[in-house]
């Protein structure tokens, strides 16, 4: 089954921005089709490797930065979106 995530990252200090990138590079690293936009980031693919992926960045982003937020959307399917890798 196919899914679209979308994530919003709001780390809780104030030198955040190197930290949202951070995050945005590994989980493209991954080679999965991502969409970066100025309030989220759109990862789609095979469900279980999305959401492995999701699980494994989020657990490196909270041991190597402290507290974050972190608010995910979940879609059934591939949205329409002018994707790239």
């Amino acid at each position: 089954m196919k899914v679209t995530i979308e994530i919003s990252n709001y780390p809780l200090s104030e030198d955040y921005e190197p930290k949202i990138l951070d995050f945005i590079n590994r989980c493209q690293a991954h080679g999965m089709r991502t969409k970066v936009n100025a309030t989220a980031t759109h990862i789609q693919g095979d469900y279980e490797t999305v959401m492995n992926l999701v699980q494994e960045e989020v657990k490196t982003s909270f041991e190597k930065y402290g507290q974050m937020i972190f608010v995910l959307k979940v879609l059934k399917g591939e949205l329409d979106l002018d994707f790239s890798i």
